[in-house]
């Protein structure tokens, strides 16, 4: 059965769980500066405390560990420690030519959690959600107060930069993937057309290729809009086209002010 047909019967028949925060858990454990380079980036040039998606590689067992703890609390889609892993948030730490390394490591650390739960468990279904989160940079809005037509990213540049996280987040093994975080829907919709194009690679080689897409916008105030200024209607309406599995709002405003 395919991935798509799997989790759509799962979600047909029950509530499907997803995991929650993986900054908050890290944060927990307290690391320094030398944890986060562990032996591979011990004399690289910029400082790396507080780049999260790094541990994937030089402390995989802390991320492995904090999937489990979620697959053991019930949650069936497990995200991958990728949030950041974008040439573009990449930048700030001088590691964009790891992205492609990041996210397949980020999706097989959660293959990994799921295939050690599974063989505790064996009727456990578990899917591994490969996140492509915002970046740093906005499509749509200024970074310049006094010059309302700057931009620092353009579409095509943002599309560019999601391609090759997409790429290595399938290489992994993601099942799905889900585009999170989404404060400028130019960005999501550059998210959706990098991921449809990388898609349209893989089915040349197995037309039956088919790996469902998940959203998360988030909303930024009480006024009930993203960051961007859309309405919750119209982000919708924005990215409908994309044929998502599930579209959601993040934790940004709280469970109270969020449910109206």
């Amino acid at each position: 059965m395919k991935i798509r047909d799997q989790i759509t019967q799962a979600l047909g028949a029950k509530i499907v769980m997803i995991d929650g925060g993986m900054g908050t858990m890290i944060q927990q454990v307290k690391l320094d500066e030398s944890d986060y380079r562990g032996s591979r980036f011990a004399d690289h040039s910029h400082s790396l405390k507080g780049n999260n998606d790094l541990l994937t590689i030089t402390q995989p067992q802390l991320i492995r560990d904090i999937h489990a703890q979620y697959l053991t609390a019930g949650a069936q889609i497990i995200e991958t420690n990728t949030f950041n892993s974008t040439s573009i948030a990449q930048a700030d730490y001088a590691l964009e030519s790891l992205v492609f390394e990041l996210n397949q490591a980020g999706a097989m650390r959660v293959r990994e959690a799921i295939t050690q739960h599974q063989s505790q468990h064996p009727h456990a279904q578990a899917w591994v959600a490969g996140v492509l989160g915002p970046t740093n940079r906005t499509g749509s809005l200024s970074p310049d107060v006094n010059d309302p037509g700057a931009r620092n990213v353009n579409f095509d540049e943002l599309v560019t930069s999601y391609c090759e996280a997409t790429q290595g987040l399938l290489a992994g093994g993601a099942d799905l993937i889900l585009i999170e975080t989404v404060f400028d829907t130019l960005n999501c919709k550059a998210a959706i057309f990098a991921v449809e194009q990388v898609l349209a690679e893989h089915r040349l080689v197995d037309p039956q290729y088919d790996i469902p897409i998940m959203i998360s916008g988030t909303i930024t105030d009480a006024s009930g809009r993203t960051l961007s200024g859309q309405t919750t209607e119209a982000f919708w309406n924005s990215i409908a086209h994309a044929k998502p599995l599930s579209v959601g709002l993040n934790c940004a405003l709280g469970p109270k002010q969020l449910r109206p």
